[in-house]
């Protein structure tokens, strides 16, 4: 058994991870309230948006549709992979990792894949294995919607002049504090509507349609990339939350445990001393 003062170090020692664990999880708590805000409110906007564009597609043959929607034998692909910079958040980036190799295990045997990785961690861990043409590491500290525009210009602009023939985004999206749900969202070419494509006769256009898709499809691709960034940043605090909140109480388990240990060998010394005591005073009378 350890001595005592081996066990009084653990003990402080186990004492000021918990001290750290627990403000990690406080940091993460207020900082997943902005975050889940943000993302609950963009959700409603961006999936009208999405669907308004589909329409349009569906029922639009000139060049601004085509650009973006024209379906291309697919010999080269790229995959947007969102992590965090930071770790302890759990499972969170082996998740968006794992369904990336799984995702080109399963579809891309046959055809050249590259990587575009938002986020330090998934950088790190894929680069070893696939080619990675940017490492977006800093989106993170400027989390805007113009900041993540540049990067969707660049990747769009990277489809338009058939550099890929697919675009793909791989994210963790946010469901609640404990759950995060691996995303495979296709970015380019625009997936048509599903059903019927003649839902867009509900609008009426003003000034015309062509004009209409024009602008809005750079918007709404602009605007997935960011609500996938921002399903991500929310998620990642989820998880970091969830994962400091055991492991303040894995923590707190173990010091309890240590406690005890301590206060038994604490036991059994006094009761050695006082055995000894006894003994002694045996001896003199003796």
């Amino acid at each position: 058994m350890a001595n005592l003062k081996e066990i009084r170090n653990r003990i402080a020692s186990i004492g000021s991870t918990m001290q750290i664990t627990s403000a990690m999880k406080m940091v993460s708590a207020a900082k997943l309230k902005k975050a889940q805000d943000a993302i609950t409110a963009m959700r409603p906007y961006s999936s009208k948006l999405t669907e308004l564009l589909q329409n349009l597609s569906a029922t639009l043959d000139s060049d601004a549709g085509g650009a973006y929607s024209k379906q291309r034998e697919v010999s080269k692909v790229l995959l947007v992979v969102v992590t965090s910079n930071r770790g302890l958040c759990g499972g969170f980036n082996s998740s968006v990792i794992k369904e990336t190799t799984q995702n080109i295990a399963a579809n891309y045997q046959a055809v050249d894949v590259d990587l575009l990785t938002i986020g330090k961690k998934g950088n790190d861990i894929l680069s070893k294995s696939y080619p990675v043409i940017d490492a977006r590491n800093d989106i993170f500290d400027n989390l805007t919607f113009d900041f993540v525009a540049e990067v969707a210009e660049k990747i769009m602009n990277l489809y338009v002049d058939g550099t890929y023939d697919k675009i793909e985004i791989i994210y963790n999206r946010f469901k609640n504090a404990a759950t995060q749900i691996p995303q495979v969202e296709q970015f380019l070419p625009i997936k048509p509507v599903e059903g019927d494509t003649n839902a867009s006769a509900d609008y009426i256009f003003e000034p015309s349609k062509e004009k209409i898709v024009l602008e809005l499809i750079p918007k709404s691709l602009k605007t997935q990339l960011y609500k996938a960034v921002r399903d991500s940043f929310a998620a990642e605090h989820g998880a970091r939350m969830t994962a400091m909140h055991k492991a303040t109480d894995n923590a707190t388990e173990l010091r309890d445990e240590l406690k005890l240990t301590y206060n038994k060998a604490r036991q059994a010394a006094i009761t050695n001393e006082i055995l000894e005591i006894v003994g002694g005073a045996e001896a003199l009378k003796n």
